[in-house]
């Protein structure tokens, strides 16, 4: 009797082979369309009547007037789109270089607009000559941009619009139906071949048997008692480092109730971290800021500027966060009043230190003078906030050693200074060298 060679490891080379061929089709037919953005309406520049300039008036504008007014809502004063087809200009004029004089006076109009919105008393503004209210008017008087409009999907190149989108559907359709076929046909060719090889009397070389390699290794006495040397001193390795992790929260970054971004408010607006934080100065603790702290600045923002949008945070996702602000305080925009009705704001904690530790905020802040970033890294370029350092023992005692101790304008550390310097020999004091190594300075 004839003997051949396992056809069966043929087919499953080709299966193997089948398979890898439909992945690499799927990857080289898949394609995505392309959005496309209608491009922005071009706003028509309406200039006034007087001959104003617009893009100097954008400027007086904002350096001027946006701290209260707004072009196309009302903010503290009303807004301020389309102001010169509501009042004449010479009325404007009087209004904005003193408008206390126009309501005292009895002016109708005047007293209708302080009543109209709170009996805020509009800031006079004797500096502002005629022409540069008309650049102002001319600003306010160019008519409001068209958002970007989508008008479909547009076709990758070599594709024809949402055809490409269905051809491609076809052509993976008609790989996959190809596929099923070659599996079948080859399924159905062993199966002949295992009757013809029968039929003529040849028969299939069987498998030769062999050890299990798990076998093999367990009857190895050596490799046994190596490998478990080596399982257990790696497992003693992960094992001590993850007790080592056990609270240690570094690059925490949890999702607040309000989304606040350090990236706009410390980076791009240069706000101090010790105006929200101010009790840093004084207290042990930074503090969480106040609602009524954010409402300073947001009473009169109530939405970002085009230029402040990323591709993760767009400027309605941020306008959304104003506005849950807004809830939380119980601000009502329209009449630009507190409503009284509130809802706290349940923010997740970050930096958490354990309770047998102590930490000073105003030591290190106000004596110290140690910058917020040294601790918090590099904060005004977060977009969450996150914990920089690990606040470990370590990480501290570290920082006392290398640290040297601000001398210039620091009366209170002057005697101490002159002996413990002549004590260890230097000129510059470190935190450690001061006692920022002894244990109750910490723990107590």
């Amino acid at each position: 009797m004839k003997k051949v060679g396992n056809h069966n490891s043929i087919s499953r080379k080709l299966y193997l082979g089948l398979g890898l061929m439909l992945i690499f089709s799927l990857n080289s037919f898949a394609q995505t369309a392309v959005p496309a953005v209608a491009p922005a309406a071009t706003p028509v520049m309406v200039v006034a009547t007087q001959g104003g300039d617009a893009a100097k008036g954008k400027e007086l504008f904002n350096a001027n007037c946006a701290a209260c007014h707004k072009l196309d809502a009302k903010a503290t004063g009303p807004m301020l789109r389309g102001i010169s087809a509501k009042h004449d200009m010479a009325w404007i004029y009087k209004w904005v270089h003193n408008s206390s004089d126009m309501i005292k006076s009895g002016d109708a109009v005047a007293v209708k607009v302080y009543e109209e919105n709170n009996k805020s008393v509009m800031t006079a503004f004797p500096q502002l000559s005629e022409a540069d209210i008309d650049n102002i008017i001319a600003y306010t008087s160019e008519p409001k941009a068209e958002a970007p409009v989508v008008v479909g999907t547009a076709s990758v190149p070599g594709s024809s619009g949402n055809d490409s989108s269905v051809s491609n559907n076809v052509i993976l359709g008609a790989l996959a139906l190809v596929m099923v076929m070659l599996v079948v046909m080859l399924f159905l060719v062993n199966n002949v071949l295992t009757k013809v090889a029968k039929a003529n009397g040849i028969e299939v070389a069987p498998k030769t048997p062999t050890t299990p390699i798990w076998k093999a290794f367990a009857r190895n006495q050596f490799l046994v008692l190596v490998t478990s040397i080596f399982l257990l001193l790696s497992g003693a390795y992960f094992v001590y480092g993850f007790l080592m992790q056990i609270g240690v929260d570094q690059n925490y970054e949890p999702i607040q109730p309000i989304h606040y971004s350090h990236r706009i408010h410390a980076g791009s607006n240069g706000i101090s971290c010790k105006y929200c934080h101010s009790s840093a100065r004084v207290s042990k603790n930074a503090g969480i800021p106040s609602l009524n702290v954010c409402m300073n600045c947001h009473k009169n923002i109530s939405e970002v500027s085009d230029t402040t949008a990323t591709p993760d945070h767009s400027k309605a996702f941020y306008d959304g966060e104003i506005q849950k602000l807004y809830t939380a305080v119980g601000w009502d925009q329209a009449t630009q009043k507190y409503t009284g009705k509130t809802q706290p704001v349940k923010w997740v904690r970050i930096h958490n230190l354990p309770d047998f530790v102590y930490f000073n905020h105003s030591q290190h802040v106000t004596v110290a003078g140690i910058e917020c970033q040294t601790c918090h890294g590099p904060v005004q370029t977060y977009e969450i906030q996150k914990q920089f350092a690990p606040l470990t023992m370590g990480w501290c005692i570290n920082c006392h050693r290398k640290t040297e101790v601000k001398m210039e304008g620091n009366d209170y550390y002057t005697k101490i200074h002159e002996e413990l310097s002549k004590k260890y020999g230097v000129d510059k004091l470190t935190a450690a060298q001061m006692g920022g190594l002894e244990c109750g300075k910490c723990h107590y």
